[in-house]
């Protein structure tokens, strides 16, 4: 398959008011990319929007506010941009929630919040536009996943089961689009230093001595700008790469997780210092 071509195209991105959403955004648009922008936020989204029509006038830059754990919200989402925008030729599922808790500390109301955004949404609106990047021979889709997409960590049932889902998802549409001449890229990303930790939600029965060592583990591992993660993500897209690690902390564990994939959280909650399974 020959390189993507972003002069010309159009882009969806969800999550497109913050973290990687807000850089890929940027980078498309130096790539001269017209951009339609997706995120629930609507300030920031508009922010985001302006200053891309501002540096890059020849562009058109739409924006559409959304909330992806309303499924009615989605589902009409979803139509709308098959309606308006089938010059798409390039999608990224990036918008993503984060919960904290083990499932026992967790409602099923939360479990569902997680996966309405991080997968439902992302099979809705990859069926709502698959048309149009059918259409467009040379088109693709972008996936984001995790590192909790390779592994499972305790305390994160819902995040991972919604990013396994991404991920399998990914590559089951990906064999199935070969023969269109449309791409797809699966996205894991590490220690990514995005907004994710403080939209993220704490399960109804983790206790706040629980949530504030839980918080603190977690920020310690988001380092990398989201700048640097959406330039490795646009390389991928451009080279049509199937599968992209962002970090050591994601291509640490993706080793770990080949050698010992039935005992690794016996080595990594060591490490940690936490309690391993016997």
């Amino acid at each position: 398959m020959d390189a993507y071509r972003f002069a010309g195209g159009t882009a969806v991105v969800t999550g497109a008011a913050s973290g990687i959403g807000e850089a890929l955004a940027a980078q498309l648009a130096e790539r001269s990319s017209h951009l339609v922008l997706v995120d629930r936020d609507k300030d920031r989204l508009g922010d985001v929007a302006d200053r891309a029509r501002a540096a890059h006038p020849g562009l058109t830059v739409a924006t559409h506010v959304a909330d992806l754990s309303d499924d009615e919200q989605t589902a009409a989402l979803a139509a709308t941009l098959a309606a308006d925008h089938p010059e798409t030729t390039l999608l990224v599922n990036n918008a993503g929630v984060a919960l904290g808790g083990r499932f026992d500390q967790v409602t099923l109301e939360e479990f569902d919040w997680v996966m309405a955004v991080n997968f439902r949404s992302v099979v809705r609106l990859t069926h709502a536009l698959l048309p149009a990047l059918k259409a467009h021979p040379g088109a693709h889709l972008v996936n984001v996943s995790s590192v909790f997409g390779i592994f499972a960590p305790a305390g994160q049932a819902a995040y991972s089961a919604s990013k396994f889902a991404v991920r399998g998802f990914s590559e089951a549409v990906r064999h199935e689009l070969a023969e269109d001449g449309v791409g797809v890229t699966v996205v894991h990303p590490g220690g990514i230093k995005t907004r994710i930790a403080e939209s993220a939600r704490t399960g109804s029965g983790v206790s706040v001595e629980e949530y504030e060592q839980g918080r603190k583990q977690f920020a310690k591992l988001l380092t990398m700008p989201p700048e640097k993660a959406a330039a490795q993500i646009v390389e991928a897209i451009e080279n049509r790469r199937p599968r992209l690690l962002i970090g050591w902390s994601a291509k640490v564990p993706d080793v770990l997780v080949r050698l010992m994939p039935g005992s690794y959280w016996k080595l990594i909650a060591r490490r940690a210092g936490r309690p391993a399974p016997r």
